[in-house]
This record gives C-alpha cells, structure tokens and sequence, in this order.
C-alpha cells in the first residue's frame, strides 16, 4: 500500500508547471483563519509538508511567517523555488516527509495544504506534534470536489466516457459531487491521534467555470488520471472535450470547497 501511494503521489513531479498553472489556490481568509486559530506570532516559523508548486506557501510567506518546505517531488520542488525567490525566509527541500529529519519543537505552526492524505497518519501526526514547540499548532487544509447549483448534470454525464474509455478508473457507485456537508469531515483522525487538542473547522465554497481545454488540463493534473496509459488518457481526454463542446455549450462548472482543520499540541 505504501508503495502504491508514493507511486500515485510522484506523478504529479511529471506535471509541476501544469500543476502549478491550472490548480486552484486558496481563499485568502482561510491563511487569515489559520493565523488567527494557531496563535502564530507575528514572525513565527511554519514547517509544511508538501508544499508542491508554493500555492500555500506564497500567502504565508507574504505574511511574514518563514517557512521551511518539504517536497517530494524534485520538479515541483523547482517551480515553488521560483514562486518563492523573493522571500527569503522560505527554503524548499526535497525528500518525503516521512524521511526528513525534523527538527523537534522547532516550528510554530505545521501546516499541509491538499497533500496529507498521501501520508500515514500514524507516523506523520506523531512526527509533527515533535517538531512543534509547546503551544504550536496544526493546520490541515484540502480543496475538494462539491455539488453546485451550476453542475447541470455534467460530473454525471461524465462518467459515461470514463466507463467506455478508462474503465480502470471508472466508480460504478459515482453518483455524482458530494454536496457541501457531505464531505467526510477528517477531525476525528487528527483527535484520535491524543497528540492535539479539540479540531476547529472552517469550510470555504466557491465555483469555477472552465471550457473544454480548461477542464482537460486539470484533469491532466490528477493522479489517477496521470496513471493512465497515453492512449487511454487521449480517448478520455477528447471524449470529456466533445461532451463539454456539444452537450454543454462548451463551458462547465465545477464546485470547490476548501475544508481547513487547526488544532493545537497538547
């Protein structure tokens, strides 16, 4: 299992400046929340786990905050350097997490923005409630997949294509995006651990329209998608570009939520 994660979640090194360009970022007040539900001081220091193309990192960085980031992928690592350059207090190290050596109650706040799921929460809590200092926090945040009112049936109709052309990632129980308060709520893992305290939540919705091209090129980004074979991947990609042109009026709307969890070390 371990093997087949660090598998998936290097695939997305092959695709950093796709990455970097087409995935969606964060709602500035979710890093407002985050400040102010950690207690960070003013000046304080953030270790994030997966920091791929410094989508996270850029808004703490512009707070002041110094960062140190540790990526897996050495390509993506390349592109958040760049995005970083001009704050000095950000350094961006390879290797995974689960083999760097940490310094102990050395940072303020740790954070991972849509990257923790690829880690076990059983070494990965422990060895960040380590690297903190008395006091220090956590803060786990995801963007993730929702019904909109805008969807009009298209994340369903979809899945037609992926039954006849990438039948290996096809999910015969779809039944299309979770509405908001569907999405399982991931406190209970971090509580669990008895590493922190109580898990405050803040969820934060938006849309975004894409036409065809958009759309493929997310997509693209996408590790199940990634793991596809050329051929496979091309069917399916012009499929969902030929459903998008004709059925939909060449435009699709795709709903996001981003779910951030903070909790402090006991």
């Amino acid at each position: 299992m371990t093997g087949e994660r660090d598998r998936l979640r290097s695939t997305f090194d092959g695709a950093a400046p796709l990455y970097d360009e087409v995935r969606p970022g964060y709602p500035e007040a979710l890093f407002d929340d985050v400040a102010s539900l950690s207690v960070i001081p003013s000046r304080g220091r953030i270790l994030e786990i997966g920091c791929g193309t410094g989508q996270a990192t850029v808004p703490l960085a512009r707070r002041g905050y110094g960062v140190l980031c540790i990526e897996f992928g050495e390509t993506l690592a390349v592109v958040a350097r760049r995005n970083l350059a001009g704050y000095p207090g950000v350094e961006v190290r390879v290797r995974a997490f689960e083999a760097y050596p940490v310094a102990e109650e050395a940072f303020d706040l740790a954070v991972s923005a849509t990257a923790f799921h690829w880690l076990d929460p059983a070494v990965a809590l422990p060895k960040v409630a380590r690297s903190l200092k008395p006091g220090g926090a956590i803060a786990l945040f995801w963007n993730e997949h929702v019904r909109s009112e805008r969807n009009e049936g298209f994340f369903e109709a979809a899945q037609r294509i992926y039954a006849r052309e990438a039948p290996e990632i096809f999910d015969d129980n779809y039944g299309g995006p979770p509405r908001p308060d569907e999405v399982p709520d991931r406190a209970e893992e971090i509580e669990d651990s008895d590493l922190f305290g109580p898990t405050i939540r803040r969820r934060y919705g938006w849309d975004q329209a894409y036409d065809a091209a958009e759309y493929v090129r997310v997509l693209d980004t996408y590790s199940g998608h990634r793991n596809l074979d050329d051929e496979t991947r091309g069917r399916l990609f012009r499929g969902i570009g030929r459903l998008i042109d004709e059925k939909f009026g060449g435009r699709v709307v795709k709903g996001y939520q981003t779910s951030l969890y903070v909790a402090r070390k006991r």
